[in-house]
């Protein structure tokens, strides 16, 4: 069990050549110290740098005002905000050799990288008690698996089920071999000191420090998205099939909407749900609380609670065949199998002239219909433009940004705007958790 503030391994980036600069004296572990504009380069499964060959180089500050710029990190992975943006950090810079090119890897405290992870997934303008919720959040969905045997974590990162005619595939958190967690929305964002904090954010992390939420006396694997919808989703529907209590599906209200049967695993009831508005936490346009919650990129998104997607037949056919690497043809339909409790689709029936496939889970179906990756797999679909029994465009109306499970965070921020305590936030989301302070 942790019982005292941890240093937190995070992975930045991975390049044949990284390009750095030490904003004070960095001393390596033969004892030269460096400072200013540096290079390191592949060479040979080692590390080139300053004219000499290291397997490993680890950079520690002088002192706590050194910092270290990287250059070009991409922000955004394969989502439609990617971009390349240069960053600064704190604490020690690690160079390793990892799948033949240099990994950098940011070593630095727990509650150091707490304050960059809440400026980073959220706006350091956000209300207190969303960043108090935040904070406790992201530091126990950082330390669940270091409680952990690793032996417990292994195999878990990515499993499928492949054969001809499905592929049931999920993603999960323990991909990392040399790093805790990873600087991007694999992991939680984390983009050091690049991003503005403010004075609120340092008072959310420093209020919290080491509290987390717990279940049986267990750290919760805490998850969160963007927008859950109306309605949250259940862990076993995107991850691996295991239960976890206190991710079970929540209403987003403290009153559910009426006129709506909430058994969103029935087609009928999801259909409704998810071409309506229904009253929610997160069903809001309040630019005021938005812009609370998201950063520059993230507005370049606006609906968030409801959307649309417009697809001609040549468009996504040509999609699937290149996010998937099938070829099916014409589409001649996407037939919802199994849906989640928060009425997100599980298990998809691609219907083509040249092959028909079940595919999932949700992040799957979401990759394979989009250029980067749909903003839920909650969506219901419409066929128009029919010519000889083929439809010519498919429209999908979707909810919710993300998985959906766990704290949603744009319902979050409004609870926190209409002045919900953060206690009352984390266990409005996280059922039958409590919270405790492992460490001071």
């Amino acid at each position: 069990m942790i019982t005292s503030e941890p240093i937190i391994h995070v992975g930045i980036l991975s390049s044949r050549e990284i390009a750095f600069i030490l904003n004070g004296i960095f001393i390596i572990s033969d004892g030269k110290n460096f400072s200013g504009k540096q290079k390191a380069e592949w060479k040979n499964g080692k590390i080139l740098f300053d004219g000499e060959t290291f397997y490993e180089l680890n950079f520690q500050p002088h002192d706590e005002s050194s910092t270290f710029d990287l250059l070009d990190v991409v922000i955004g992975i394969h989502f439609h905000w990617e971009r390349k943006e240069n960053q600064r950090f704190k604490g020690a810079l690690k160079i390793i050799v990892e799948n033949e090119q240099l990994t950098v890897v940011n070593e630095i405290k727990a509650e150091d990288y707490l304050l960059s992870v809440i400026s980073s997934e959220m706006s350091a303008t956000s209300s207190l008690e969303l960043l108090k919720a935040h904070a406790v959040v992201s530091r126990s969905w950082l330390f669940y698996p270091l409680q952990k045997d690793k032996k417990e974590l292994s195999g878990r990162e990515s499993v499928e089920e492949n054969t001809e005619n499905r592929h049931i595939k999920w993603y999960e958190r323990g991909e990392h071999e040399h790093f805790d967690v990873c600087a991007d929305d694999h992991c939680q964002r984390y983009q050091g000191i690049t991003r503005a904090t403010s004075d609120a954010v340092r008072h959310a992390v420093e209020a919290t420090r080491g509290e987390v939420l717990m279940f049986e006396q267990q750290i919760c694997d805490a998850r969160f998205s963007k927008c859950c919808g109306g309605v949250t989703e259940t862990f076993d529907n995107c991850w691996a099939p295991e239960e976890h209590p206190y991710l079970s599906s929540i209403v987003d209200s403290d009153l559910p909407p009426q006129s709506f049967d909430l058994d969103l695993t029935m087609e009928e009831n999801a259909q409704k749900w998810i071409r309506e508005f229904p009253t929610a936490f997160c069903n809001t346009q309040d630019k005021n609380v938005l812009t609370q919650v998201l950063n520059n990129y993230d507005q370049e998104t606006t609906d968030f609670y409801r959307w649309k997607v417009v697809y001609t037949q040549e468009e996504l056919a040509e999609i699937l065949r290149r996010r998937s690497g099938y070829d099916f043809g014409d589409i001649l339909d996407l037939i919802p199998l199994k849906r989640g409790k928060s009425g997100r689709i599980v298990e998809l029936k691609i219907v083509g002239t040249k092959r028909t496939m079940i595919i999932g889970k949700e992040l799957e179906i979401r990759k394979w219909l989009s250029d980067s990756h749909l903003y839920s797999s909650a969506f219901v679909v419409d066929k128009e433009n029919y010519s000889q029994q083929i439809p010519g465009k498919f429209i999908l109306t979707g909810a919710g940004w993300g998985h959906g499970v766990g704290l949603c965070q744009i319902g979050a921020a409004v609870m926190g705007e209409k002045g919900y305590a953060y206690e009352r936030i984390l266990l409005h989301y996280f059922r039958g958790a409590e919270l405790k302070r492992i460490y001071k």
